[in-house]
């Protein structure tokens, strides 16, 4: 462009004076031609003394040539320029993105030869607007594209390409990506002793950008997500394709990890330091580590793209802030960028708070635990040394599992701990009444204080204590607070993405086989998903975790397999008390009881000694029951007892069976699956109850 203007700049004076002779002569020969008899000889106009019509003719014809000429040679001179910077752009963005990390690839290529005039060699006498208005539509078409090329040259953009991404250079249209199988590493020091010093202004903004390992610009599977899921989905992909690379990027700063323990087995180890080795003795005595599996497992980020085998890659500490659907790739909150063939979104879920508490200010906030990760436990862990009191609001799945086991250390700590909720008893939502209260009455004997049908209407912090006031009048003092009131999908990437999350149930809205786009898939806590018995759900349990993952691995590598498992799921109220449930088991529901007397058997530390697993969902097959169906015999009424030591909850929709509690009843999930996969009505559930064996001493 530079050389277009600097041609121009010589030619316009020539240009402007020809076409002023030009509109001289043409009037002057206009005049002459006025005054001319018509009866002269063409040769008297040629050769008269006048200056008129015959010189003035051929010097015009030559003026029109010349500056036919200089349109034509500018013109050629603009679409040359234009394509050879474009070339020479290219070729720079193509270097500086496939060596990020090396100073010397800037200084390694030639630079551009543009020649900058200034303005001040500009004609004087031409304005600058009759300039502007003269110049040709090629040159007008190289201004609109000016930004770009003269980027590839502009100092303080080169500076910028040193300190930042080589993603963040190449802008999306014109995107270069490295190899698959080419990864990105860093200078050698020898190398980055020999490249050309940096002003230190552009190596200080480098160093206070967050410091980054090394890794792959471009991966063939990309899970986000470092929970159950996606590990699950990494291990079936590694199963059907040996050779495939996969790289988790997951926002925690620890390696895949189960997080049922957090809120059971690891509250009841007898090991001081469980916190900093987070191993513990499941309820069959074998211990065991919270992680999937050990670093070793693991290949390191910046060799996968190198390895011939394959493997397992995990970024930690990484948010993925924006996701592009149409370009295949991620980005992350340093600002880097991944892309992809193929991705699964397992981002789990957050925990919800209430309102009342958001609200309440900083003081409040800073003695209050959303418990969902390792982080969580520690930090609730050295707080219950530390207090005098914890109030637990929740009576779901975790709210009362935390208050059995912080109940279960009260007295060792001197600790008083107090449960509210707005049920009438534990798990309200999810067993019937009955066994609701006979659950509650339990949870009291582990030392909890519980304080049901309980409103919240403020929190505050009065005293060095906090005060919470219930909506009809009840005021209870605590240290801290723990709000276990239920997990929200997290969905921060719909936006970016295009993805649709449903209203219902929240979380991506995927079809039978987890796809949200044709290579991208969902799943755990955040899909919502068709199941084609039961039809649209979204489950929050470590067995759905497993079952999704590992189908959205199989299906990433080619499958096209429907997610019709029905995943269970279980709570225990320490390793007397638990249960496994499956389908869904919502009290709104008409449901049936079938109990027995309970034995020394029953109980969720017997089951895990029996299978040898501490995780239930582990000793699961996909295997369904063979056992005949029950008779059809009448229906009898089942009478229930104030001691519910074993047995069996029917749910109800239609009279067909949607959903199961095996309770102190253990390894018979194949037996619920079955009957919720048949969907049929039974007349007598006594009779479907024999088939879990419940009777059987």
């Amino acid at each position: 462009m530079l050389k277009c203007r600097t041609a121009w700049n010589k030619l316009a004076p020539l240009a402007r004076s020809s076409s002023t002779v030009c509109r001289r002569n043409v009037r002057g020969t206009g005049l002459t031609n006025g005054r001319t008899p018509i009866c002269v000889p063409a040769t008297h106009m040629s050769s008269g003394a006048g200056g008129g019509g015959g010189g003035g003719g051929w010097d015009n014809t030559i003026y029109a040539v010349l500056v036919g000429a200089a349109c034509v040679g500018g013109m050629t001179l603009t679409y040359k320029t234009l394509k050879e910077d474009q070339r020479r752009y290219e070729e720079r963005i193509a270097e500086i993105a496939s060596r990020p990390h090396r100073q010397e690839a800037l200084t390694s290529s030639e630079p551009a030869e543009l020649e900058v005039v200034p303005s001040s060699e500009a004609d004087p006498t031409a304005p600058e607007v009759e300039v502007e208005a003269e110049v040709a539509p090629e040159v007008e078409v190289e201004a609109a594209v000016a930004p770009e090329v003269e980027a590839v040259v502009a100092p303080e953009v080169e500076a910028e390409l040193i300190a930042a991404p080589a993603t963040e250079a190449v802008s999306p249209s014109e995107s270069t990506e490295l190899p698959p199988d080419e990864p990105v590493v860093e200078a050698p020091p020898e190398e980055a002793a020999a490249a050309p010093p940096v002003d230190p202004p552009v190596v200080e903004e480098a160093e206070s950008k967050p410091s980054s390992a090394t890794f792959p610009s471009h991966v063939p599977y990309l899970l986000i997500g470092g929970g159950t899921a996606s590990f699950a989905a990494a291990r079936s992909i590694r199963a059907r394709d040996p050779n495939a690379k996969v790289l988790i990027v997951t926002e925690e700063p620890d390696l895949p990890y189960m997080r049922p323990p957090l809120s059971k087995e690891l509250w009841f180890s007898d090991d001081s330091s469980v916190t900093e080795t987070l191993r513990f003795k499941q309820w069959n005595g074998k211990e065991r580590s919270i992680y999937f599996q050990p670093p070793s497992f693991y290949i390191k980020a910046e060799e996968l793209g190198s390895s011939e085998n394959g493997g397992v890659a995990v970024l930690t500490g990484r948010k993925v802030v924006h996701m592009d659907v149409r370009g295949n790739k991620i980005k992350m909150d340093d600002g880097s960028e991944i892309s992809y063939d193929k991705c699964l979104i397992a981002t789990g879920g957050i925990p919800r708070n209430l309102q009342v508490i958001e609200r309440a200010g900083e003081e409040v906030m800073k003695r209050t635990t959303l418990f969902r990760k390792i982080e969580d436990f520690k930090a609730l862990d050295k707080v219950s040394r530390n207090v005098k009191s914890i109030t637990i609001i929740g009576g779901g799945f975790l709210g009362s599992e935390l208050a059995c086991a912080l109940g279960r250390k009260s007295s060792e700590f001197g600790l008083e701990v107090v449960q509210m909720f707005p049920e009438k008893g534990n798990m309200g939502k999810v067993l019937p009444e009955y066994l609701s209260n006979w659950t509650t009455e339990r949870v009291k004997r582990e030392g909890v204080k519980i304080i049901s049908e309980a409103l919240v209407k403020s929190v505050s912090f009065i005293d060095d204590e906090l005060e919470i006031t219930l909506k009809d009048g009840r005021v209870v003092k605590t240290d801290h607070i723990v709000s276990a009131v239920g997990l929200e999908p997290n969905v921060d990437l719909a936006k970016s993405a295009g993805l649709e999350v449903d209203s219902d149930f929240g979380g991506y809205r995927v079809n039978a086989e987890l796809q949200a786009r044709s290579n991208i898939w969902v799943a755990g806590d955040a899909a919502c998903f068709y199941d084609i018995r039961l039809g649209r759900r979204r489950v929050e349990h470590h067995d759905h975790a497993v079952v999704s993952g590992r189908l959205a691995g199989e299906n990433m590598t080619g499958t096209s397999k429907p997610y019709w498992h029905q995943s269970m799921f279980w709570s225990d109220l320490g390793p007397d008390v638990g249960y496994e449930a499956i389908g869904i088991v919502d009290s709104s529901l008409p449901t049936v009881g079938v109990f027995a007397k309970a034995t020394a058997k029953d109980t969720p530390k017997a089951a895990a000694e029996q299978s040898g697993t501490g995780i239930r969902s582990e000793s699961e097959t996909e295997d369904t029951a063979t056992s005949p169906v029950a008779s059809t015999s009448p229906a009898t009424v089942v009478e229930h007892k104030d001691d519910y030591g074993k047995g069996v909850i029917f749910y109800l929709r239609d009279k067909v069976v949607v959903g199961i509690v095996l309770w102190n009843v253990f390894n018979r999930m194949p037996v619920a699956r079955k009957i919720i996969k048949d969907g049929e009505e039974h007349a007598d559930l006594n009779e479907v109850a024999k088939l879990f064996n419940i009777h059987e001493d």
